[in-house]
């Protein structure tokens, strides 16, 4: 873990987050040599839930799903 000392910190703030954020080491912020802060990158964000089986349950089914639609003998490609 990196260690700076609390004025050098404060000078250059952004930059120690944005290296923080980029590298995800951890910075330890001193105070005339004794620890005052610790700067730690983020935590990872939530997932988001999967969207495969989200209507699951949404759909009702009726009548019969399998046989065609119409007769067999209406289809111009059966004659």
């Amino acid at each position: 873990m990196e260690s700076m000392a609390i004025s050098e910190f404060k000078a250059t703030c952004l930059a120690v987050l944005e290296r923080v954020r980029r590298t995800k080491k951890p910075v330890l912020i001193t105070r005339f040599g004794q620890p005052v802060a610790e700067v730690i990158p983020p935590s990872a964000p939530p997932r988001p839930k999967s969207w495969v089986g989200s209507m699951a349950g949404t759909a009702e089914i009726i009548g019969d799903i399998v046989s065609p639609v119409s007769q067999e003998d209406d289809w111009e490609a059966d004659r």
